[in-house]
């Protein structure tokens, strides 16, 4: 357990620190409209600035029907290359704390691997698709393989969404092979679909439905987790702050999979200036 909140300290501090350098870089943040805000927020390459705080819980793994706690820090970080061009870093930190699964195995706690992608989109025209693709990066960040296989992996990204009249539709994906790492777990052939649909409210109120789908090549496994979540953009003194909260219902899943889960974000926003 000591080792979960160190990793955790560690990980909030380098984050927070990234989100001091983005708002002395960038202050004239405050003025964007929340109905604006919540639209650029339902789409994954939008000029927005965002550091989510995703919490999860998911019940119930194996015989022993344990549960999983992640925290997912998941920075989004816009890098404008010249007028047509922008180069999108998402980056998915888990921190994790895992109970006993099967008898014997024990709880863990620490980091999960990471996955960091990197989509080249060109500036859409109004009303247009707006799309990016680049490379996706797995790296080997898991305190021990019972949190993550702990291998190098990577793949192709790519995102295609339409945004009109308050909604937003589209499709990320991605797909990773691992290619080095630890040699005791198995290697990473995974695909993961996420088809999505928002409707943001004038007053930034969303509703989202989407599916956070993965399928194992190597084990010929689906899993697919049914998500629904309701946010709110709220400013604290003039910082624009996203709250959601939202359940998931596993409609595949492996035998030893879990077969529920709640979940809560907390999302800061720094709009370009």
């Amino acid at each position: 357990m000591r080792r979960f909140w160190l990793a955790l300290t560690v990980a909030l501090l380098a984050f927070w620190l990234s989100i001091a350098i983005v708002l002395f870089a960038s202050p004239a943040w405050a003025q964007t409209d929340d109905a604006d805000l919540a639209n650029k927020l339902s789409n994954p390459v939008s000029d927005l600035i965002s550091v989510p705080f995703q919490f999860n819980y998911d019940c119930c793994y194996g015989p022993e029907d344990g549960g999983r706690f992640t925290l997912n820090i998941q920075p989004v970080v816009p890098f404008h290359l010249g007028a047509d061009w922008t180069l999108i870093v998402r980056t998915i930190l888990p921190v994790v704390t895992q109970q006993e699964t099967v008898g014997g195995l024990g709880d863990h706690s620490g980091l999960g691997d990471t996955l960091q992608s990197f989509f080249f989109s060109p500036t859409p025209s109004p009303g247009g698709i707006i799309w990016g693709v680049g490379p996706a990066i797995y790296w080997p960040t898991a305190s021990n393989t019972y949190l993550g296989p702990r291998k190098w992996g990577a793949g192709p990204t790519v995102v295609v969404l339409k945004q009109q009249s308050g909604w937003t539709y589209g499709l990320l994906a991605n797909h990773i092979w691992s290619f080095a790492g630890e040699s005791e777990t198995a290697d990473i052939s995974s695909t993961f679909l996420q088809p999505f649909l928002a409707y943001a409210w004038p007053d930034s109120t969303t509703l989202t439905l989407n599916t956070e789908s993965s399928y194992d090549w190597n084990g010929d496994q689906w899993t697919v987790p049914l998500n629904l979540t309701v946010s709110h953009i709220f400013r604290f003194g003039t910082q624009p702050v996203s709250f959601a909260i939202g359940g998931r219902y596993y409609a595949v899943t492996p035998d030893d999979g879990p077969r529920w889960g709640l979940r809560f974000v907390m999302t800061f926003l720094f709009p370009a200036g």
